[in-house]
């Protein structure tokens, strides 16, 4: 079904909504007052009875206000005493009559405490478990080193030592260029023959042109164009709202 050659709906296409009745009354019209008769009840209705019976004993102290009755309070019994808590010192365990008076002066004393028990298991490492890397060498990341050079030793298989023939001789060698190690004397280059320039396209020549059908400057009558019917298959252009 191609949806352009649906211009829009018809008038059987919409149905107004009903002024009688409570459910799906039109909403701009006003409703009158509906009443609804309940339906018969059974009869096991009277059967049936949910009611508490003469087994449950209402306290007369219990009102639709509340309880009504004065404060009560209650003594619990002494707790007994836990081996996990510290047991306090009395009275009696201490002497305050040989204690000197504290007004006097005294010499300073001092308590040594009693030696503390080794652990079973020490996971902290002995000062001698520690060994500082050697500054020699370019082995430490934070310190700076000096260059170092290494120096490989002499493999006499496949050498020059092994089998003298394999030296080159005098004629092996080119001759240097005096402009090397003299004074260089100036050098010029020249180029090669250039190609006539072309153009990539072709210009239009002086007869190409007519510039008296230009009336642009001139004075013209007005002149109207009309555009051409659009297809109703075709798309209209849907942008987004702008935000301001």
């Amino acid at each position: 079904m191609i949806a352009a050659r649906e211009t829009g709906p018809g008038p059987g296409r919409y149905s107004l909504p009903p002024t009688i009745g409570f459910i799906n009354h039109d909403y701009t019209r006003f409703a009158s007052p509906a009443y609804s008769f309940h339906q018969r009840l059974s009869n096991s209705i009277h059967v049936k009875d949910s009611s508490p019976g003469p087994c449950y004993y209402v306290e007369p102290e219990l009102t639709r206000f509340g309880r009504t009755r004065g404060p009560s309070y209650s003594m619990l019994s002494r707790a007994k005493p836990r081996a996990s808590f510290p047991q306090s010192p009395g009275p009696a365990t201490y002497s305050p009559e040989r204690a000197p008076p504290a007004s006097w002066q005294r010499a300073p004393s001092f308590s040594i405490g009693s030696r503390t028990k080794c652990p079973v298991v020490d996971a902290v490492p002995s000062p001698n478990s520690y060994t500082l890397p050697s500054l020699l060498g370019p082995r430490v990341p934070i310190k700076p080193s000096s260059p170092g050079f290494t120096i490989s030793g002499c493999n006499t298989r496949g050498s020059y030592s092994e089998d003298l023939s394999q030296t080159p001789g005098p004629g092996c060698y080119n001759t240097t260029d005096p402009s090397v190690y003299l004074c260089r004397p100036p050098a010029f280059s020249m180029l090669g023959r250039t190609t006539k320039p072309t153009s990539p396209f072709h210009t239009p020549g002086p007869g190409a042109h007519s510039p008296e059908k230009v009336r642009v400057h001139k004075k013209r009558a007005p002149s109207y164009s009309l555009g051409v019917r659009h297809s109703d298959y075709l798309m209209p252009l849907m942008t987004e709202p702008p935000e301001w």
